[in-house]
């Protein structure tokens, strides 16, 4: 509830003056008459009447307050907010292969990476995202979505050796670009996370690049590792760790630069899980999208109700003092 005219309440002040006032009017008492003695009268039964003589005033400072009430303008107001997004469609391309168990991040490659790829989803509401995971060959994880709570229950489901070992780039790259070959979005993004060089697959990274720039898609290329050597964990063949050895770490940087080049996209390097942070982190800040909010105020003029219950008071107040009271006006 708000007031047009706030300022009017301080009449309201007036109310408890003139109460005030009448009870001190009350208490010098008014006409008289001269009796030998009042003995009688105090033994007389006290009947509805007499609890019901101040009524009248009480309800006529009801109706006073109302009234004053009323003359401020009471006003419901309604505030209705319309958002229209133009969400961005996003795929994220996530390498699965076996150099992904790698432990130069915290506890490896892979989990790291969908740690990160898990924050960066939560932030990405409104927009629709899939996902797509690549070894020595690919296939789609979750197709475009707002879902979030899907996106998140697959992107836990992910892990390393569901499918052939290998690096299959381009095949990576071309099975997210065939997710949104289709889409009707303003803004198309992929984002490509790789920690090797491609060996396998049908198609190469940079044939899918141009096919990607023709769509009017943004690559987003990532590589993982650090520099020099990292530690990869040994299994045997029923699939428990029996040892660790530190192998070199490749990345074929030029290639992802040039695919990220190509497309309007950006080249990155995470050597650790808060590098890869700031890197999503970077590509969020990049890739906003357009939210527009328009705000409607509707108002109600309240005043009518205040009057009307003001009226109700008065009649009872005549009713109550010349009728049930009997007085004479």
């Amino acid at each position: 509830m708000e007031f047009a005219n706030p300022k009017i309440l301080w009449l309201l002040t007036i109310v408890p003056l003139l109460i005030a006032y009448y009870i001190w009017r009350s208490r010098q008492g008014g006409a008289s008459i001269v009796i030998s003695t009042t003995d009688a009268l105090r033994t007389a039964p006290r009947t509805l009447r007499y609890y019901l003589r101040h009524l009248p005033i009480i309800l006529r400072m009801a109706a006073l307050s109302l009234l004053i009430v009323a003359v401020a303008r009471p006003q419901s107001v309604e505030h209705e907010v319309e958002t229209t997004s133009d969400g961005i469609d996003i795929v994220l391309s996530l390498d699965i292969s076996g150099s992904m168990l790698a432990r130069d991040f915290t506890p490896d490659r892979l989990v790291a990476a969908k740690e990160v790829a898990s924050t960066f989803i939560a932030n990405r509401t409104g927009d629709r995202i899939g996902l797509v995971v690549f070894a020595g060959e690919a296939f789609t994880q979750a197709p475009l979505t707002t879902d979030q709570a899907t996106l998140q229950t697959l992107l836990g489901r992910i892990k390393s050796g569901v499918i052939e070992d290998g690096t299959a780039i381009g095949n990576g790259l071309a099975t997210a670009v065939n997710r949104l070959r289709e889409s009707d979005s303003k803004s198309k993004v992929i984002i490509l996370l790789t920690d090797g060089v491609n060996n396998r697959g049908q198609i190469s990274p940079l044939t899918v690049a141009d096919i990607a720039k023709d769509l009017g898609i943004k690559v987003y290329t990532i590589g993982v590792g650090r520099n020099g050597q990292a530690p990869y964990p040994l299994f045997d063949e029923r699939g428990r760790e029996v040892d660790t050895v530190m192998l070199d770490v490749e990345i074929d940087e030029e290639s992802l630069r040039e695919i990220a080049e190509k497309t309007g996209g950006e080249y990155f390097r995470a050597t650790d899980k808060e590098s890869l942070k700031r890197i999503y982190d970077e590509i969020n800040s990049m890739e906003k999208s357009k939210v527009e909010v328009l705000e409607f105020t509707l108002v109600h003029e309240e005043y009518l109700k205040f009057v009307l219950w003001a009226l109700a008071l008065l009649i009872t107040e005549f009713f109550v003092k010349y009728i049930l009271l009997k007085r004479i006006p």
